[in-house]
């Protein structure tokens, strides 16, 4: 039997008055949100119960209707909690999937909820909580994986390693201070997420669908129960912001950069030519044809991830370039890069503090790997210049003739003897020959943030002040 237009209509629960007909199926499905932003259920159900409160308090609902509705949103909770909510597509998103529910337990009564707010300043104010919780989670994470680095550095601190430029073996450093070089990393990762915390944390709730609203509302008071530092300033600009988003993705996107760089040193590190350190089994995978690999399988997903972070930050910044004020349908394309950035960042920082926490050096590979490459050329040069007077231009061509000389001996430059080096510079003695030696080389470094280890011991303790304290 055909439907009338009157049982089309009524189809439509969410805003059927204005329609004759009810969606297609498939422009339901295209115009759906439901599928990810259920995620955010808590949120919108604490953003409702502040909400109601305030209706209560201001008198725009009795406190009857406030305690029947805030006791259907704990009732929801936990039918969705309990994975025995039932979501609808027809229903678009999350906002409408739980109001609907609340009017079937309470009845009319939570037809009010939705009084003196839109689903646009709601989505918003969801979104931020939502948010601004992950933040908090991953800036801890961070701290954590810092608190690690600096463990492991402290073990470390003295252990001679190459350092390189280009990829080619340049001055000898600390395992430690390398290490250390990434703490710092992820320290500015940690102030620009909490920069982007504090920057969002305004309710937009309360603006309505872009120009406020007649109620005698307090907004403040809604501010105070979600935490939110004050109200935003502007409504049409509270329910157009997706500033805090793109600029989430964006700290998130160095992160991964940072996340990468390390991973791909531990490929490197870890590989048959370098072997400089042991990976734990628990982050490796074998190969399924090779029985003897063992491969870095958590780092390269940690190298690749970038490209994914990156794409979500881009993504967002297209659906906003363009658009007019103040809401648009553009705007519900938020959430999935949100949402996967958010939880793909995590992982990728749990499984680097995972790796790094049980990482084994190997050093006799890395001393081996310091007597390839001359490494104390520098000191060479530096000696010629502090000592003898000589012009650094000059003592670096000098240096550059003795590395050669040693490079056609097939020898290190710590093994040439003092006639070997008077052959180019005559008039050096023996001092030089503990110039050239690795340890003296890096316990040298004594400049304020250099590798001697009695300064990566000093960094230590400063970084353990400035990262871990609190």
């Amino acid at each position: 039997m055909k439907k009338s237009s009157l049982d089309k209509q009524k189809n439509n629960k969410i805003w059927g008055g204005r329609f004759s007909t009810s969606l297609s199926e498939l422009m339901e499905e295209f115009n759906s949100s439901i599928q990810f932003d259920q995620i955010l259920y808590i949120e919108d159900i604490n953003g409702s119960i502040a909400h109601s409160e305030m209706l209560s308090k201001q008198n725009i609902i009795s406190k009857k209707e406030f305690l029947s509705i805030k006791s259907g949103l704990e009732q929801i909770k936990k039918e969705i909690s309990n994975k025995e909510f039932n979501f609808s597509t027809q229903l678009e998103d999350i906002h409408m999937n739980i109001e609907n529910r609340l009017v079937e337990i309470i009845g009319d009564t939570g037809k009010k909820l939705h009084t003196a707010r839109s689903r646009n300043d709601q989505v918003a104010t969801d979104i931020k909580l939502w948010l601004r919780k992950k933040i908090d989670k991953i800036e801890l994470s961070l701290k954590n994986l810092q608190r690690t680095l600096i463990e492991k550095s402290e073990i470390y601190y003295d252990l001679f390693m190459p350092g390189y430029t280009h990829l080619q073996v340049g001055q000898p450093v600390t395992f430690g201070h390398h290490l250390l070089a990434y703490v710092e990393m992820f320290g500015r990762d940690r102030g620009r997420l909490l920069d982007c915390r504090k920057r969002m944390n305004e309710l937009p709730l309360g603006s309505a669908a872009l120009a406020g609203t007649s109620y005698p509302i307090d907004r403040h008071f809604v501010a105070d129960k979600l935490g939110f530092s004050k109200p935003t300033e502007n409504s049409m600009d509270a329910v157009s912001d997706r500033d805090f988003a793109i600029e989430f993705m964006s700290a998130s996107s160095l992160i991964a950069i940072h996340l990468s760089r390390l991973a791909e040193e531990l490929v490197i590190w870890s590989s048959d030519r370098f072997n400089f350190v042991k990976l734990p089994e628990n982050f490796t995978t074998g190969s399924s044809i090779m029985p003897q690999k063992r491969n870095p399988d958590a780092a390269e997903l940690i190298r690749a991830k970038p490209g994914r972070i990156f794409g979500n930050l881009l993504s967002l910044m297209t659906v906003m370039k363009g658009l007019p004020m103040t809401y648009g349908k553009d705007m519900q394309e938020d959430k999935e890069p949100i949402i996967d950035t958010a939880k793909n960042i995590e992982l990728c920082i749990l499984n680097m503090e995972g790796m790094i926490g049980e990482i084994e050096p190997i050093p006799e590979k890395m001393m081996e790997a310091l007597q390839k490459g001359f490494p104390t050329a520098t000191d060479l040069a530096d000696y010629l210049v502090k000592n003898l007077k000589i012009p650094f231009r000059e003592a670096h061509h000098l240096t550059g003739k003795i590395v050669l000389l040693a490079e056609t001996r097939m020898t290190s430059l710590e093994k040439l003897t003092l006639d070997d080096l008077q052959s180019v510079v005559p008039n050096v003695d023996l001092k030089i020959l503990e110039v050239l030696k690795i340890k003296n080389s890096v316990s040298s470094r004594t400049s304020y943030g250099g590798t001697a280890p009695k300064n990566v011991l000093k960094a230590i303790k400063n970084a353990k002040k400035r990262f871990l304290k609190g």
